[in-house]
């Protein structure tokens, strides 16, 4: 059976892959990541408050499971797990991390210390009342278009008719693909009064608007310390602004203080907090400071405080610069202003935000009072038709009672058509003829009830007709007229503020880069000692010199040096990692000690060591390096200085590593032993002196698949036994030759 090929269109893989990758970049970006710069809204929260709005959990009614919520949600609007739902509810029920929060959450929501909220199954939500009046409150009134679901069964408004920028009062945070968003909140009656002040005047520059946003406004309060870089991160919508927490000073008994925070920056939310304690807790163990006494972490629901007890005479301005420099009390909050504009992720500057929110708002009040105009002109209809029944209301009485079915009236008021209608005389089928009903007004002269022709019900009709018109005629203004819509829109704007107002919580202002005086450490010599499974510690020196023989048997490498130093490693892989001496742990004798894995980049998966020394000491002598392969070089110890934890000692071949690494300023000989047995004794002379990055030259001779098992430094006039093949073997004794030669085998 042949296939057919007509209908196969032959295209390049990469293109396929391309446009796929492109689309889902794209899907990602406008229906995930990012908020649209309209409501400040991400599609997830959007449908998630639409969805609560819809099942009218209304914050004056009772709180529902979110449970229902997320269930409703995903299976009517977003069908993208569960998980990314409630995550959305929550963050928007947290007043920690919002500007303002947009749903009432009930039961645990989770802390600002990083605790996370209760299961959906166990917690209750309903909207605030800013959410339901402000995001939700003209959805009725045709203000925005409504768009279908995923499956077309249901319809979801595209954007909420958000009265404010809540792009801004929020602010916002995602990661797309290729891009990120992450927006700092703001205070909404600023924000409010920067609205109004580029209704009033459209050419007002970004400096103008920060007259009134001072800058960004963060739940958790602390310090924005850069206010002279404001005005360029909102002219960009890019940049880095730093903030500091807030600390007091509070004195105690006995001429003591107490350093206490109060607010944190924004960064710190979560785990970070406790991640500030240990990074605090560290300074104390690292001895970089000895000002703090103790730390506590008194937080609570009514807000931060981590008390730090100081020493009696601690230079409290020194320390908090200290805290400042090495710890997150102050960070950097990197901003992008990012938003989805006209369907597209656009960076916007400050004014950017407010010119596209101001065009939005326009248009939905424009929407909104033709919806409005139509309802009113509507009524207005209805109640010219229900007043001019009332006056002829006899002539419609005897059309009723002559007709013989409700169409025939309808047409006789609407046609003036009265073929078939028993009138009483001709007078009143003339004037029956001349009726010009319109279709919705006998439709309610039919309706109407006959209490309405009451006196008082009729007044009642006419002052209704009047406010009516004189609704229309205020709404037709509006519309037409711009500084009419601009005066409604700045009331609505006057009224939120009032009503939702609140102080600023964060200060801005300019502060010089925190400078502190390291203490510098008294210098001491200690003991270093590292056992054969790699583990490091610091012991006294009087404590060496009461255990040495202990000390010896038990550690591999043993050496006394300055507690200001640094502790050298050096491995077969030709790295060389260093280690602060105040970085290792002081301990009594007897104790563990810590894994050279945990203090540096050494990794003992991968890696042996070879020698071990403090810096100081490798600095004043020359190293021997012999590799596997019988390269051999001498390299001054000065060269290994380096600020970088770690560096490459040595170069190596692809194939090849090392076997001994040691210094050999006291020795004169060097004798290498082969795999296969074979040993060479040459003179150190013989084996020049390179820089650290040079492969050196070839020491031994070696024959097919033999490798340099190990190398020995010798003194000429010391003799020098190994146990070769179970015996001893006196290095000494092997012939003295010339280097790169092949060598001898021992006959034992």
């Amino acid at each position: 059976m042949e296939t057919k090929q007509e209908n196969v269109i032959r295209t390049d893989y990469s293109e396929i892959m391309q446009k796929s990758y492109i689309d889902y970049a794209m899907s990602v970006i406008i229906s995930r990541a990012l908020p649209d710069v309209r409501d400040g809204l991400k599609p997830v929260q959007r449908r998630t408050l639409y969805d609560m709005y819809e099942l009218g959990i209304r914050y004056d009614r009772p709180y529902r499971k979110c449970a229902r919520i997320v269930g409703d949600t995903m299976g009517k609007y977003h069908p993208h797990g569960d998980s990314s739902i409630y995550d959305a509810l929550v963050v928007m029920a947290q007043d920690f991390k919002k500007g303002r929060t947009l749903v009432d959450g009930h039961g645990n929501f989770g802390s600002i210390e990083g605790d996370g909220a209760a299961a959906m199954r166990y917690t209750e939500a309903r909207l605030e009342k800013l959410t339901q009046e402000v995001f939700l409150g003209d959805l009725d009134k045709n203000v925005v278009d409504f768009v279908p679901n995923f499956d077309e069964t249901e319809k979801e408004p595209s954007v909420l008719p958000v009265k404010i920028p809540n792009i801004l009062v929020n602010g916002a945070e995602g990661i797309a693909v290729g891009m990120a968003t992450s927006i700092p909140p703001h205070n909404l009656g600023e924000v409010v009064d920067a609205v109004k002040a580029y209704m009033k005047d459209n050419t007002i520059s970004v400096k103008g608007l920060m007259r009134y946003i001072k800058g960004p406004d963060f739940p958790t309060g602390g310090l924005v310390v850069n206010k002279d870089d404001l005005r360029k991160i909102y002219e960009s919508g890019t940049g880095k602004i730093r903030l500091r927490g807030r600390v007091e000073i509070e004195k105690l008994k006995g001429g003591r203080k107490q350093l206490v925070i109060t607010e944190i920056p924004y960064t710190m939310l979560g785990a970070n907090i406790g991640k500030f304690l240990n990074d605090v807790a560290s300074l104390v163990e690292t001895k970089k400071t000895t000002d703090i006494v103790d730390i506590s972490n008194q937080s609570s629901k009514e807000g931060i405080r981590i008390v730090l007890e100081l020493k009696k005479d601690t230079d409290v301005e020194n320390l908090t610069n200290m805290l400042y420099k090495k710890t997150r009390l102050e960070d950097t909050f990197g901003v992008n202003m990012l938003a989805v504009a006209d369907g597209r992720p656009e960076t916007l500057s400050l004014k950017q935000i407010i010119e596209h929110h101001v065009e939005f708002l326009f248009d939905v009040t424009t929407r909104k009072y033709r919806t409005l105009l139509d309802k009113e002109q509507e009524k207005r209809e209805i109640q010219e038709g229900l007043i001019k029944a009332c006056d002829v209301i006899d002539l419609i009485i005897e059309i009723l009672r002559g007709s013989k079915n409700r169409e025939q009236v309808k047409k006789c008021l609407v046609e003036g058509v009265t073929e078939g209608i028993r009138f009483k005389t001709k007078v009143s089928e003339k004037a029956a003829s001349k009726l010009k009903f319109t279709e919705k007004q006998a439709g309610a002269i039919l309706d109407m009830r006959l209490y309405k022709l009451i006196g008082l019900e009729i007044e009642a009709l006419q002052a209704d007709y009047q406010e009516t018109m004189k609704n229309i005629a205020e709404y037709k203004d509006i519309l037409d007229n711009y500084d009419s819509m601009a005066a409604v829109i700045m009331g609505e704007l006057d009224q939120i503020k009032k009503e939702y107002g609140s102080k600023r919580k964060t200060s801005i202002e300019n502060a010089e880069e925190a400078v502190y005086e390291e203490k510098k450490m008294e210098e001491t010599e200690v003991c270093f000692l590292m056992d054969r499974f790699g583990y490091m510690r610091l012991i006294d020196k009087n404590a060496y010199e009461r255990n040495k023989d202990a000390a010896h048997a038990e550690s591999r490498y043993v050496f006394t040096c300055m507690n200001t130093d640094k502790i050298c490693i050096f491995t077969d892989t030709g790295k060389l990692h260093t280690v602060k001496a105040e970085d290792i742990p002081l301990v009594r004798f007897r104790d563990k000690g810590v894994p050279a894995d945990n203090l540096g980049n050494y990794d003992s998966t991968s890696e042996q060591i070879l020698y071990v020394a403090p810096l100081s000491q490798v600095a004043a002598s020359t190293v021997l390096f012999v590799t596997e392969n019988g390269m051999c070089k001498l390299v001054k110890g000065e060269e290994f200085r380096a600020s970088k934890r770690t560096i490459v000692s040595t170069k190596l071949a692809e194939d090849d590593r090392l076997v001994f690494v040691g210094a050999a300023d006291e020795m004169d000989q060097v004798v290498f032993q082969s795999e296969k047995g074979y040993f060479l004794r040459i003179m150190k002379t013989e084996i020049s002196v390179t820089k650290k990055n040079a492969m050196g030259v070839r020491g031994m001779k070696l024959t097919g698949e033999d490798r340099i098992h190990h190398a020995y430094l010798l003194e000429s006039r010391q003799e020098y036994a190994i146990t070769y093949h179970d015996k001893p073997y006196v290095l000494n004794k092997v012939k003295l030759a010339k280097r790169d030669t092949k060598g001898v085998k021992p006959r034992i």
